[in-house]
């Protein structure tokens, strides 16, 4: 299974993040949408699970969960905005845990479970980079990319 992640839009979708989400089975929007727009546009590309940001607070991402826990591919994935602000409790047995929030690109492996953030898709933010990011779920394995977003 090929998930699409990306996070940080605040309200821009690039046509290069959208570019680089075809052929996603499935896309993860993890926080600050911005605008209903996006969602629209990433759920003609493929389907969208998605959660609220601490800017969602408007639109369809007003109504989302702060929160979520998926199972695919025989894989337990917990998303949420800020990776600051998770509960252990709540992720138990996850062995995937997707944030946001931080505009910085993160694929790490601790203690058995990948910290997975895309980065930010949206507006630059400081002098970090424009990415999204692919989850590639097999039968257990687990590998995250990052994929910088060329803008030139």
């Amino acid at each position: 299974m090929n998930i699409g992640v990306i996070a940080d839009t605040h309200g821009l979708l690039r046509p290069r993040a959208a570019e680089a989400l075809a052929g996603s089975d499935l896309i993860i929007h993890a926080g600050d949408i911005g605008q209903d727009a996006v969602l629209d546009r990433l759920e003609h590309i493929a389907p969208v699970i998605a959660i609220r940001g601490n800017i969602d607070t408007s639109g369809r991402a007003a109504d989302l969960p702060d929160t979520r826990v998926l199972d695919f591919a025989g894989h337990q994935l917990f998303l949420l905005h800020d990776v600051k602000t998770l509960d252990p409790c709540a992720a138990a047995g996850c062995r995937i845990i997707i944030a946001g929030h931080s505009h910085k690109p993160r694929n790490d492996v601790l203690d058995g479970v990948l910290y997975f953030n895309p980065g930010s898709a949206g507006r630059r933010r400081f002098r970090l980079p424009i990415t999204v990011g692919r989850l590639t779920l097999l039968p257990g394995t687990a590998k995250g990319t990052i994929i910088p977003l060329d803008l030139t």
